[in-house]
């Protein structure tokens, strides 16, 4: 964990409720995709965590839905503006597990933490497919980026307004995968957990105080024993989670 004063570079609408926002600064801390920040904003007590889209040598790009004060502050910052940063926080993915076709299923603003494994995961030389899931066509981001990169996108649209009609298991039904990456709400993660007979490895979502496991707000209960979703996830092997 490293404490980073980062540059606002970008800071963008991508739907009516999501933004993009990329940030220059000190990324060394960052070690897999599927961790996340602890953002401190001004006024605010607890920081506000963000899971990582994408990041470089020098460059974080995270995307964030509006959904209280915090990520409402968030979205009226302007480039140029200095935010102080825990960067490096949580377990991320372990590729080594996928086998040569995993499948990346995410939804809603589960999407993010997703992007940098997809690309990483293809350095490597896999098949990967994405499945992203959302409530309407109104909703859909990323779905252009993922398609530069991955080797098949699938959109699952709750309303049928675009892609498959339904849930992201709906659109898994006749797809071949050898592991499955995911992230999203909760009940989308039990239902692919029932859905789906491999393994995967699951990125929960919860409440957190401090980010780093000192508070203990933020444990649940798995086969293995009680653990900090922040500190010990927030990716978790499908087979230790109790559901």
């Amino acid at each position: 964990m490293k404490e980073v004063i980062f540059e606002i570079k970008q800071n963008v609408a991508l739907t009516d409720t999501v933004y993009k926002m990329v940030l220059e600064g000190d990324t060394s801390a960052i070690s897999a995709s599927g961790q996340f920040v602890n953002i401190k904003l001004d006024g605010l007590y607890l920081r506000r965590p963000i899971s990582i889209c994408d990041y470089d040598d020098g460059l974080l790009t995270i995307i964030y839905k509006v959904v209280g004060e915090g990520t409402e502050l968030m979205s009226e910052l302007n480039v140029g503006d200095k935010l102080n940063i825990l960067v490096g926080l949580g377990n991320g993915y372990d590729l080594s597990l996928s086998g040569d076709a995993p499948v990346l299923v995410g939804g809603g603003v589960g999407v993010p933490p997703l992007y940098k494994l997809c690309k990483m995961l293809k350095e490597q030389g896999k098949t990967v497919k994405v499945v992203l899931g959302f409530n309407t066509a109104d909703d859909i981001f990323y779905k252009d980026e993922f398609e530069k990169i991955a080797d098949e996108v699938v959109v699952a649209t709750v309303d049928g307004s675009c892609g498959v009609k339904g849930f992201v298991t709906d659109a898994l039904k006749n797809m071949n995968y050898t592991y499955v990456y995911t992230c999203g709400p909760y009940p989308m993660l039990k239902a692919l957990a029932a859905a789906t007979e491999c393994s995967g490895q699951y990125s929960l979502e919860e409440r957190m105080g401090c980010g780093f496991g000192a508070c203990m707000g933020c444990s649940c209960k798995t086969m293995l024993g009680n653990k900090r979703i922040c500190k010990d996830g927030p990716v978790f092997v499908k087979e230790e989670i109790i559901w």
